[in-house]
């Protein structure tokens, strides 16, 4: 059973007590919290002087529920995840010189990565040395269930302690806002990974209740969900369904599926983020932007600047311009652009599919920083313009296909599977492909909806969310809200748990 089966079959078991965003028990949550977080925690204790702490004590506790729900056993992990960066913050503060404060932060990384580590990597690691000298794993496996989320609040933590050794931010002292920091429910379990520096000093000031900012979430809550239920959850069923039973299908049927799981992936993320985002600006809280419209880019570099952004720039401050970045030799260069995309590979689980997935893209993007083309495409296509030209739909069409190609080594289970894939694939007619597309029986509505994300968004690609849509009027917008609203409720897929929960 393969990586993606066994995070089915395990949430699949659990899905009764999960509180996925998508769930009753978090559309139940999510008000309670709001009305206690802004009219008990702000409202009748505003005299306090203890009311910011107050408030956010009562954030890690609604988090803490929010996260014990999935496993009431995973929060002595985050405690003490939390406990240890926040202490190691203080200690790095305190030190008298240079080195001491360094080996603090030393201990600090290689604490939370041991941590990470020992869940998600050491049986991976072990199963592949004993297949390497054909030894027995008898006793030797670990075989637990990796905590929803590590991935993204350990590299959170790390983000806190090195900031604070390079003098970015002060250790804090209070311990409340840091533990909040690190547990704010809407980002805990797939981020955006917020960086110290930005999140942490909003937990360390008063926070006002905006209106204009909470119905904008709201909004951009709805447009996550849509994305996730009826865009992602549909596309699912399909994509499930094929590369379950891939060597079977024709290579039409094959492509269909890879285009499936782009958007599925697409929606199912930025979906995702969409709703942490929006449920952040409920609270008063901003969280940096995830997703810029990825699949609009014109070359593969523009693509990482707009997928996954708190992950690509993680990687790109912490690890790719301490190495050197591209200020060094062109040998150097090569390294750092493929040590970056195999960590961001690897960082997605423990299987080597990641790591090939992650090395296409260093190939794809190695020529355009070493022609120093990287940066060619930092502006909105077709700015200024309704629709793109033929050259900018050429290049968009060329990087959509790039990206296909790249989710279908993802998606698989193992190399020899993405492989037999690609093999089935090339076994197919561009007329058939086409017309199947949009003429497969049963998927004309899950086309439909594909192509309503795109479009909205499409129109609000200059904006920061695919519901800012300025110019048109409010009989439109209200039209369109309760559209998506009535596709939520009829045309909601098979509750499919989040993608990225597994990493």
């Amino acid at each position: 059973m393969g990586n993606h089966e066994k995070f089915h079959t395990f949430v699949a078991a659990n899905q009764t007590r999960d509180m996925l965003f998508n769930s009753i028990q978090f559309a139940l949550f999510l008000p309670i919290v709001f009305l206690l977080y802004w009219f008990v925690f702000d409202r009748f204790i505003r005299k306090s002087e203890h009311q910011l702490r107050l408030q956010n004590a009562f954030v890690v506790v609604a988090s803490y529920v929010f996260y014990g729900w999935w496993d009431w056993r995973f929060l002595l992990l985050i405690a003490f995840t939390s406990f240890c960066s926040w202490g190691s913050g203080l200690l790095i503060g305190r030190a008298e010189t240079r080195k001491k404060a360094k080996l603090w932060t030393t201990l600090n990384i290689v604490l939370n990565l041991g941590i990470l580590a020992l869940f998600k990597y050491y049986d991976f690691f072990v199963t592949e040395f004993a297949q390497l000298f054909h030894i027995s794993t008898d006793g030797l496996l670990l075989k637990v269930i990796l905590p929803v989320g590590i991935s993204f609040y350990t590299f959170q933590a790390l983000s806190y302690s090195i900031d604070v050794y390079r003098g970015k931010i002060e250790p804090t002292k209070d311990i409340i806002a840091f533990f909040a920091f690190i547990s704010f429910f809407p980002q805990l379990v797939a981020g955006p990974i917020e960086r110290a520096t930005s999140l942490l000093p909003q937990f360390l000031k008063k926070r006002e209740f905006n209106y204009d900012t909470a119905v904008d979430g709201m909004r951009q809550m709805l447009w996550g969900l849509f994305k996730k239920i009826v865009v992602a959850d549909n596309c699912a069923v399909y994509v499930d369904q094929v590369f379950s039973t891939y060597t079977e299908q024709t290579g039409s049927t094959l492509l269909l599926a890879a285009i499936f799981f782009t958007f599925q992936i697409y929606g199912d993320f930025s979906g995702y983020s969409d709703i942490a985002i929006g449920t952040a600006k409920l609270f008063g809280i901003k969280l940096m932007r995830n997703f810029n419209v990825p699949y609009f880019s014109r070359d593969i570099a523009e693509f990482w600047r707009r997928w996954h952004i708190s992950l690509t720039t993680w990687f790109r401050d912490y690890v790719y311009i301490p190495l050197g970045g591209s200020r060094v030799s062109k040998g150097k260069v090569v390294r750092n652009t493929f040590v970056i995309f195999l960590l961001s590979g690897f960082w997605h689980g423990a299987n080597w599919t990641f790591i090939a997935w992650g090395a296409y893209h260093a190939i794809l993007f190695l020529p355009l920083i070493l022609t120093g083309k990287n940066r060619k495409f930092t502006n909105q296509v077709a700015e200024g313009r309704v629709l793109p030209t033929l050259k900018e739909s050429g290049q968009m069409l060329l990087t959509f296909f790039l990206a296909v190609i790249g989710w279908i080594i993802f998606r698989a289970e193992s190399i020899g599977q993405a492989w037999e894939y690609f093999q089935g694939m090339l076994q197919f007619g561009t007329i058939r492909a086409i017309y199947r597309f949009f003429n497969w029986p049963g998927l004309w509505p899950t086309n439909l909806f594909i192509i309503i994300m795109l479009l909205v968004e499409w129109l609000s690609r200059d904006k920061q969310q695919g519901l800012s849509i300025e110019g048109f009027g409010m009989v439109f917008r209200w039209v369109l809200y309760f559209a998506l609203i009535l596709l939520i409720v009829f045309y909601g897929g098979q509750s499919v748990p989040f993608v990225y929960f597994q990493f």
